[in-house]
This record gives C-alpha cells, structure tokens and sequence, in this order.
C-alpha cells in the first residue's frame, strides 16, 4: 500500500540523477528562494518585464489612490451595519449588498429576474395577416396601435436613460440599486419589443420612432417628463440638501405614479382591449407582459418613495405635498388629451369619457399610495378586466390558448 510518509524517504537503492539534472534543480532552488526574498523585501515590485509600459503601469500603481470619488473604500473601517444605510445621502459602502436594510427591494428584483422574458418568443403570425388585410382593422384601430407604439417605443427610452444617467447615481442603497439595474434592463426588453412590433408589421420606422416630435398628444408627455430628468441629470447635482432631496423625489413620483403608473395605462387598456376581441394577438400579448413589468416597477418605486419619506420627514412639508399633487393633475391632464385624441369616437368598447374616468380612478390610487389626498372622490374603474389582467398571481392569457404562468423555473412564489 501506497505511504505518503515512505514516498519521501530517501531510497538508497535508487541510482543518482544525471548530473544536468542536478544543476537544473540547485538552480530553481535558488530562483525560488530569490523570489521568496524579494517578495518578503517589497511585495509592490516585480522583476522588470522588458515593457516601458509595465514599468510605468507600476509606477502608476504605487500612487494609487484607494479611496476615489463619493463612495470611498475605506481601508481598515468597521464593517458595514444595517443601520448604517439609508435610501439616500448615505455614506456606507456601496459596493457591499448585505446585509439588507430592505428586504422589500432584494425580494423586487428576484421576482423581476423570476419573471424574464423576450419579445421573439411571441408568435407575430396572425398580427402580420390582419396588419396586411385591407378589411383587417378599422383606420381608428390603426391609429391607436401606431400611437401606442410610437409613445411607447420613445417612453421606456426615457424611463431607461433616467434610471441608468440620474437614479441610479442618487440612490445609495445598494439592494435597491440592484433592481434598478434589472429594471433598466427590462426597460431595454420593452424598447426591443416594439422594435419588434413594428419591424414585423413593417410598419414606417421613421413615422413611429418620430412621433413624440410630430404628434403633439405624445410630445407633451415626452417634453414633460424629460422637464424632470434635466436638473437630477446633472453630473454636478448632488443630493444633501433640502431643495436637491425634494428635487430627486419629485423626478421619483413624476417617472413612477405619471410616467409609468399613468401615461401607459390609456395605451395599455386600449391594445389589451384589441386582444381581447382576438384581434392583434401578438401585439396585446406583449403589451401584457410589459403591464406586468411596469406594475412592478411603480411598486417598487412607490415603496422608494415612502421610504425617502419615512427617513427625511422634512422634505414631505405641505407646500411640497401641493407641488405634487399638482404636477400629478398635470399628468393627469396629459394623458386624458392623449385619449382624446387617439379615440375621438368610440372604439373597442370604450370611449375618451369612460377613459378620463379610468384615468382619475388610477389617479387617486397613486395620490393614495404616496400619502395624498385623493382629488376625484367617488371616481370608478369602468374597465374591471384591466384590475383581472394586473393581477399578479396568475394571468390567463386573453387568446384563452394557455394559462401563463410567469416566472421561470418554477422560482416565483405569490403567496
């Protein structure tokens, strides 16, 4: 049997190595215990390399300074405690995931990795037929999917530049900064997605990339979310101070409660109204899967919000609360003339009035979850089947094909 112990004793049997082999030993010896010394003298040089560049590289090197910018790696601190962070003006190290202040914000993002998707898995097939017949669809409904298309195509593009280019900079917690990160990408599926739409359509480009420049229902949305993004996305904007904290709230409930949890619901009912009614299958499916990732997004937003809150009383003074509440009519105001203009008659079982009164139903809802006083009492959700479809636990897919559950591996859990 085999001893390590008997491996190592010397065989006296055993005949002398040549003696080339012998000198190559004694000379790794001696390399080793040269780079053990030199590595005991200064564990900072190296033998020189031949490169000019290496040697300037070390030199570099030896004047690195290890703590840059904001956020600064601080050699030999204590280690981060849950207490220490905060949803912004925080000073603990960033780059350190746990230990979790907001375990809200963690469970967020593995329910939005749970849920991937991508828009090449929806069949076009039946969408393309009807798109190309000439009796297929009515020239209001093609209005209303080349308006859909063409804000909604420009709006995530603008959700997505404010979260990667202005939040995510400000906001110093990294477990939220995670599902930023997963957002802007699900922000990327949603662009991808009516690319897609409308290349399988082949519709023109150029008209419904252009939109929000030509057509002045989608304009003003566009110019007045972008309002909010202008001072925050400033590099040399900085939060610390009462007028900056309120400044990157207001963009947070201006991109969270208008831009994504009211200007898309006009445009989501009516394309998720079309699929219901079998028509533009492709289309409504897609758009049903981005309704599932923007209601997660205005979730978590609104519990960034209310956070902010909780930890900075101050910022939440009455003449605030009156500033937003404001800007939401204004939000408000835009989104019932996009209505009006993209059905000025009924279409799809809808009309512009009942949906203004959808659009205050949503209104007081988001005024409600942020702490305000709702501004429309008594005002009615008219399309119940859009509270069904936004229900989370399980939604049938409206071509009454399958049940779709999603998630992926089985890893999402509502209950």
């Amino acid at each position: 049997m085999l001893n390590w112990d008997h491996f190592n004793e010397p065989d006296d049997t055993t005949a002398a190595p040549p003696a080339p082999v012998v000198m190559a030993a004694q000379q790794t010896a001696q390399r080793a215990e040269s780079a053990s010394t030199a590595v005991t003298a200064d564990v900072t040089r190296y033998e020189p390399t031949g490169s000019a560049a290496y040697e300037n590289a070390l030199k570099a090197l030896e004047v690195l300074d290890v703590a840059p910018g904001l956020e600064e790696l601080a050699m030999g601190a204590q280690r981060v405690l849950v207490d220490d962070k905060r949803m912004i003006n925080c000073r603990a190290d960033l780059n350190q995931l746990v230990p979790f202040k907001y375990d809200w914000a963690w469970t967020k993002y593995l329910d939005g990795c749970a849920n991937h998707w991508m828009p090449q898995e929806v069949n076009m097939t039946a969408d393309i037929a009807l798109w190309r017949a000439n009796d297929g669809l009515s020239p209001e409904e093609r209005i209303v999917i080349k308006r859909s298309l063409g804000f909604f195509s420009t709006a995530d593009s603008l959700v997505a530049n404010n979260l990667v280019l202005s939040i995510y900079r400000l906001i110093t917690n990294p477990e939220c900064r995670q599902y930023l990160l997963r957002q802007a990408f699900e922000e990327a599926i949603h662009t991808h997605a009516y690319q897609y739409c409308i290349e399988s359509l082949g519709m023109d480009e150029g008209e419904i990339f252009n939109m929000y420049r030509e057509i002045p229902s989608v304009a003003k949305k566009a110019a007045w979310a972008l309002k909010y993004t202008q001072s925050i996305g400033n590099p040399s904007f900085q939060t610390g101070s009462t007028e900056n904290d309120q400044e990157l709230l207001k963009n947070l409930i201006a991109f969270y409660c208008v831009m994504e949890g009211l200007f898309f619901y006009c445009g989501f009912t009516q394309i998720l109204s079309m699929g219901r009614r079998n028509k533009m299958t492709g289309v409504a499916e897609q758009f049903q899967y981005i309704l599932r990732d923007e209601s997660m997004h205005v979730n978590f937003g609104i519990d960034v919000i209310n956070q902010i809150k909780n930890e900075n009383a101050e910022l939440w003074s009455p003449e605030f609360q009156a500033e937003i509440t404001q800007m939401m009519m204004e939000g408000l105001a835009l989104e019932i003339e996009y209505a009006r203009d993209t059905m000025p008659r009924g279409i799809l079982g809808m009309n512009a009035a009942m949906m203004e009164e959808y659009l205050k139903f949503i209104t007081n809802r988001r005024l409600i979850q942020i702490g305000l006083a709702e501004q429309f009492p008594g005002a009615e959700n008219p399309f119940p089947w859009m509270s069904e479809i936004m229900d989370l636990r399980k939604e049938k897919n409206f071509f009454e094909t399958r049940v779709t559950e999603y998630q992926v591996g089985g890893a999402l859990s509502w209950d």
